[in-house]
């Protein structure tokens, strides 16, 4: 009994210590003479570590050129303000490692097999990893600690550790879970190709990110994260435990993906975080994602998906002024399984969704993350995937891609099998280098070389395919393309005042009227040709007294979501200052990259 008392408060320090380390005293008060005994220790403390994304992933592309928010993200106030350690202070918590560290400290008292143990230690190593790269994510260098912490020792109080230690720190730690973490696991548990899949991840983030970051003077160093990248992929490739899920319906399997009450047999889903409304592990964020959101789908991202047969978009004359409804007409698939399109029909309504043009957001509406189900049993039960194959094939394809070992026998095994569930030509590596897209290349300048057009649409399939899911500001900041959140986010078009159809039947569906004219009582607004009341809006610029803004105001443009001019310092701007207390507290820290 005493021990699980002890498990207990062991087990509530774990799941709630965020403080910094540096400032209070240590929240672990179990010996571990008492707990470190059996294997069952072992998984108990290791179990209580766990922790993955939820559904929040879906609300994440706030701070990238994917969406616009109405928000205070970090990223826009960055841009936008006067930033500096005073202002910008998150990210500078440790509590979660020291937990981690604590049991590596301890977990080789236990009487277990040595194989045992070394499972037990791979995840915690896993776990740290995952710690260490966001917070290299972040700052870049950072203090390395391996071991447990406690008040009075001088570690407390180093400098950083170089970024090229921690990352080969971290490298070392998931090639260790990688060869010890055990396939068969507890359901909803990370395994070894969970492991797997984050360490190709972690190796593609660090490898990119040091070719395309001179300010690093790593790039010479890229290539043997980039090999690691392919290698680990590969592994899960050839592992022939997973594959894309596809059974035919081109129109519903990618959206399936993010609305199942099931995952764990889905085969391209490597680790799922399960939620069930009948166990009390409930959670949806419909009334977030669409309801009074504050992330709204952007123009630019719109503009990103191919057409239906294969070709670009941006080639097509006259793009720029397209409305809502023709924007989606023959277009690649998932753009109608990740955004609201013409004639959808929410649940519990009779009728075709029509667009609600809101102050300050795009029109565009996000599907990923909405449940479509008045049944609360559906909504709290969705569970969201955490890994899943399609990354590791783009995983793969980029960095040999990057690598310039690419061929199209990999682009067939990796990129193409992507695209053949929603049923998109193949992509073909001398037509993509023979003719790189000019949009793109506008968009990433620092791309050069043979496989310069294929890496663009590798990128373009990166964007795509994961939209809302939380890679893309990873994306961005790794590729050094920063500038691309300069541009304010855009919405949909419309020509001017006048009628327009949103539900794609060819009946008109709003109305947007000059600023000066009043909306008109309900009993005196005009009816469409099905005899249904259309929706009014006064239209005009931002700052006047209207319900919805316009680029170009009466004469109309795109909806605009905001006018206050963005600015990003490179390469200032790709990290964030260690927090003012923090440097107080610790003067052998330092800033790095111009912040103060």
């Amino acid at each position: 009994m005493k021990k699980h008392i002890l498990l207990l408060a062991l087990l509530a320090g774990v799941s709630a210590c965020n403080d910094d380390y540096l400032e209070k005293l240590p929240q672990t008060s179990i010996s571990p003479e008492a707990f470190f005994n059996t294997e069952g220790d072992l998984a108990l403390y290791v179990n209580g570590l766990l922790s993955m994304p939820d559904m929040g992933i879906y609300l994440n592309d706030q701070s990238t050129d994917n969406a616009a928010t109405t928000g205070a993200v970090e990223m826009k106030v960055v841009m936008t303000a006067s930033p500096s350690s005073k202002t910008i202070t998150g990210g500078w918590e440790w509590g979660r490692l020291r937990n981690i560290n604590y049991f590596l400290d301890n977990y080789n008292k236990a009487n277990a097999t040595a194989d045992v143990k070394a499972h037990y230690a791979g995840i915690a190593r896993y776990y740290r990893a995952q710690f260490y790269l966001e917070k290299v994510a972040r700052f870049s260098d950072v203090p390395w600690f391996s071991k447990t912490i406690n008040p009075g020792d001088e570690a407390l109080y180093k400098t950083q550790d170089s970024r090229a230690m921690v990352m080969d720190s971290v490298m070392a730690d998931l090639a260790f879970a990688a060869s010890n973490v055990r396939e068969s696991v507890p359901v909803g548990t990370p395994g070894k190709w969970a492991v797997m899949a984050q360490y190709a991840r972690t190796a593609l983030y660090e490898g990119t990110y040091r070719k395309y970051h001179p300010e690093l003077n790593l790039q010479a160093t890229s290539g043997k994260f980039l090999e690691t990248a392919a290698t680990a992929s590969g592994e899960i490739m050839a592992s022939g435990k997973f594959a894309v899920y596809n059974t035919g319906k081109p129109d519903a399997d990618y959206a399936a993906l993010f609305a199942s009450q099931d995952l764990s047999s889905n085969k391209e889903v490597i680790l799922a975080n399960a939620f069930d409304q009948v166990k009390d592990r409930r959670q949806n964020i419909n009334s977030t994602v669409f309801g009074d959101y504050e992330q709204a789908p952007s123009r630019d991202l719109v503009q990103t998906y191919l057409m239906k047969d294969g070709t670009r978009f941006t080639d097509v004359a006259g793009y720029q002024q397209f409305g809502f409804v023709k924007e989606f007409q023959n277009r690649d698939p998932r753009l109608a399984q990740t955004l609201v399109y013409p004639g959808w029909v929410r649940a519990g309504d009779p009728s075709p969704y029509i667009l609600r043009l809101n102050k300050n957001f795009t029109g565009y509406h996000q599907l990923k993350g909405y449940v479509n189900s008045t049944d609360n049993a559906v909504l709290n039960s969705v569970d969201v995937p955490v890994y899943r194959y399609a990354e590791v094939l783009l995983i793969n394809a980029e960095a040999k891609a990057e690598l310039g070992t690419l061929t199209q026998a990999d682009l067939d095994k990796t990129v193409n099998l992507i695209r053949a569930r929603v049923q998109m030509p193949a992509l073909q590596l001398a037509a993509a280098n023979g003719s790189p897209d000019p949009v793109m290349a506008q968009k990433y300048p620092n791309v050069t070389g043979a496989n310069r057009g294929v890496i663009f649409e590798i990128r373009r399939e990166r964007r795509v395919e994961f939209a809302f899911e939380n890679q893309r500001f990873s994306d961005v900041m790794r590729w050094q393309a920063g500038k691309l959140l300069t541009a304010i986010p855009e919405g949909a078009y419309f020509a001017g005042l006048g009628k327009y159809d949103l539900t794609g039947d060819g009946v008109e569906d709003i109305i947007l009227i000059d600023k000066s004219k009043t909306i008109p009582a309900e009993a005196s607004k005009e009816k469409n040709s099905l005899g249904v009341v259309l929706i009014y809006y006064r239209a005009g610029m931002i700052g006047e007294d209207v319900t919805v803004y316009l680029k170009n105001g009466n004469a109309g443009g795109t909806m605009v979501t905001e006018t206050a001019a963005r600015k990003f310092e490179d390469p200032k701007y790709y990290y964030r200052p260690i927090p003012q207390k923090e440097i107080l507290l610790n003067p052998n820290l330092k800033q790095v990259f111009g912040w103060n």
